[in-house]
């Protein structure tokens, strides 16, 4: 019984809860959220003489939903200005959809008035169309005035317009024709361009990936990338990556030698006195302590290093003045070290963490060309960052 008892007091406060939150929104205007609540709640069993309240809260959020609604429609026809033509339309769908959300709920019964809660509907089939048909007309002759421009923004509204009238009204005399002429002309076409003003060579497979902007994630719709100038393209900018150094320093082995002790114990030995003689416990046996040794391990060792820096900048220019619009600097390296290490003696003198130095070996210094290579590793992912934050600006 306990149990059943905090059961019903928690589904008590949890629907109070959710009537005062109607409740609230209704009183704050918020009346399509108090009616999606009131819906929801009454889903499940409309019945319910617990759900009284949202029938309640239903009808009067319906009613100044509409009236809301139909003022600012009547507001919007007086106005007669082609830019209110998608309000007008979105607001006849909003008033057709809170309909058809509180239809499947239908009828609704006040239970202590023994009569059914009212919900005045009405048929906006002939307003959608009307005002369909007039903001489609209105997007398609303002979309093709917009493809006359020579302003890229200008001509990408229209596409975005186009491409609304063809969600609202698909198929809409040659809109998919018109939206495809305005991706072609709304485009910005890039060239990309490497200049080594270093005297290094850079290799060609880092060159391809550097040029190669499908690896970078830039594909854009907006924006059309070549790494080889097109013939008939009117390119809008160019970005450059301009190498200005590539040091490499010398192959370098350094070497250093030194010995360290260590005291270890080296199993057990009789404890004498100072005569030489052997101590005894009260047993009578004789007394074993640990046997101390000092061993000395002698270690050279190596140090291998070579190191490749780059630096170079990424300049935005406007193809068509050929001004710089910015400039990045960028900077990369790859380091080459390898340590290893040969030992005479005991190797437990030193630390076990050193002991993997002495399974390594002198390896081959990698080539220029390989340093360049790996240090271009690293500058695609800063190049790709400084691509990532200035795009194009479409």
């Amino acid at each position: 019984m306990k149990k059943q008892l905090l059961l019903f007091i928690c589904i008590l406060f949890i629907t109070s809860c959710g009537v005062k939150q109607t409740r609230n929104l209704l009183t704050s205007g918020n009346y399509d959220e108090a009616i999606d609540n009131a819906v929801y709640n009454l889903r499940s069993n409309k019945d319910k003489k617990g759900n009284q309240d949202y029938v309640y809260l239903l009808e009067e959020a319906f009613a100044k939903a509409k009236e809301r609604d139909l003022n600012l429609l009547n507001l919007l026809e007086q106005e007669k200005n082609p830019a209110n033509l998608e309000k007008i339309f979105n607001t006849y769908i909003q008033l057709d959809n809170r309909q058809e959300k509180i239809k499947p709920l239908l009828p609704l019964k006040f239970i202590k008035e023994g009569k059914n809660a009212k919900f005045p509907f009405d048929n906006y089939n002939k307003q959608i169309a009307e005002s369909k048909n007039a903001l489609s007309q209105f997007l398609y002759t303002n979309s093709v005035a917009l493809l006359k421009s020579s302003d890229k923004k200008q001509i990408k509204k229209a596409y975005d317009d186009l491409e609304y009238l063809n969600q609202i009204n698909p198929n809409y005399n040659n809109t998919l024709q018109l939206q495809q002429e305005a991706l072609n002309k709304g485009r910005y076409y890039v060239n990309v361009a490497l200049r080594n003003q270093t005297n290094m060579v850079i290799p060609v497979a880092l060159q391809n990936d550097l040029l190669n902007f499908n690896t970078f994630g830039m594909n854009d719709k907006w924006i059309v990338y070549h790494n080889t100038f097109q013939n008939k393209t009117e390119y809008d900018y160019q970005i450059i990556v301009n190498f200005k150094a590539i040091n490499i320093t010398p192959e370098q082995i350094k070497e250093k030698e030194f010995v360290k002790e260590k005291i270890i114990k080296d199993g057990l030995k009789d404890l004498l006195d100072k005569n030489g003689k052997q101590l005894k416990d009260s047993l009578g046996k004789v007394i074993k302590v640990d046997n101390l040794k000092t061993i000395v391990i002698q270690i050279k060792e190596f140090n291998q290093f070579k190191a490749c820096q780059i630096t170079a900048n990424v300049d935005y220019v406007d193809y068509k003045n050929k001004q710089v619009l910015h400039s990045f600097p960028l900077a990369s390296e790859s380091v080459f070290r390898n340590d290893y290490a040969t030992y005479k003696g005991d190797k437990r003198a030193t630390e076990e963490a050193y002991y993997s130095y002495f399974n390594r070996k002198l390896v081959p210094f990698p080539s220029n060309e390989q340093m360049i290579y790996d240090a271009g590793e690293d500058l695609k992912v800063r190049l790709k960052d400084i691509f990532t934050k200035n795009k194009i600006s479409n």
